[in-house]
């Protein structure tokens, strides 16, 4: 009588995880005295393999700089400056490009744990606010510019995106191939110096899958670079050799004005 003898089972084969990367065209750009902004290209890839859909979304931020601003206020007839208020929190420079609008991607609550658009930066004003207990809750935080902090906020945006320094393409980035794609970075004439973070994320059914982080570097060249880090490693000795300048050449003009 035959026996019955079971098949070896086959391994079961899990798929992977879908991962993204992605490389700049270049990592280091030169500030000089004939800087008039740089492009950089951001290549990458989507390594799935499902064929579920996929969205990429590049974040690109800059060091952060913390922003004063004041508003016009008329005081018995005169315009003049209120007290300012300074925001912190906020990068020097910030840009997102995605396959699509960032809100058909994710969700608020996703978007905004990950900083992804300018409506989630962490922008605050620390110095206008308290805390305070209300009704039996303590530690409250409150801010003295009340309703007013979201016109506040919405005016340090206005002035980095009129100088170029805010940007956000809902297309901007592209696939250019079966699971290629590539988003272009555009920094202006006045890009903070400093270290920089790109940031590339990948989203499947409206959660981020994979996250790459390529750092990019803004810095001085030449004579600019020399006088930069003199400027920032010894400032009270900058600021002595800057006046020592400015009185020689004040007292040079007036020898010269004075012998015509």
């Amino acid at each position: 009588m035959p026996l019955d003898i079971p098949s070896p089972t086959a391994p079961q084969l899990t798929a992977s995880p879908a991962a993204v990367s992605a490389a700049l065209t270049t990592t280091q750009v030169r500030v000089t005295s004939g800087f008039h902004g740089a492009r950089i290209v951001l290549y990458g890839a989507v390594f799935d393999p499902t064929t579920r859909p996929s969205d990429v979304v590049v974040i690109v931020r800059g060091p952060e700089q913390p922003i004063r601003i004041a508003r016009k206020t008329k005081v018995a007839g005169v315009w003049v400056n209120s007290r300012p208020v300074v925001f912190r929190g906020a990068p020097g420079f910030y840009m997102t490009a995605s396959t699509r609008p960032l809100d058909q991607i994710a969700g608020f609550g996703t978007l905004r744990r990950l900083g992804a658009g300018i409506d989630h930066l962490a922008i605050n004003a620390p110095f206008e606010e308290r805390i305070e207990t209300r009704y039996g809750v303590r530690d409250v935080v409150v801010s003295r510019l009340g309703g007013d902090y979201l016109d506040w906020r919405r005016a340090v945006v206005r002035l980095k995106e009129t100088a170029g320094l805010y940007d956000a393409d809902d297309r901007g980035v592209a696939f250019v191939d079966k699971g290629l794609f590539k988003a272009e970075i555009d920094l202006p004439t006045d890009a903070p110096i400093g270290t920089y973070q790109a940031e590339i994320i990948l989203f499947q059914d409206g959660q981020p899958v994979s996250r790459k982080v390529r750092p990019l570097t803004v810095e001085k060249a030449g004579v600019e670079r020399t006088l930069y880090l003199f400027a920032h490693r010894s400032p009270w000795l900058y600021g002595l050799v800057s006046m020592a300048l400015a009185l020689g050449a004040g007292w040079a003009a007036s020898v010269t004005f004075r012998r015509n």
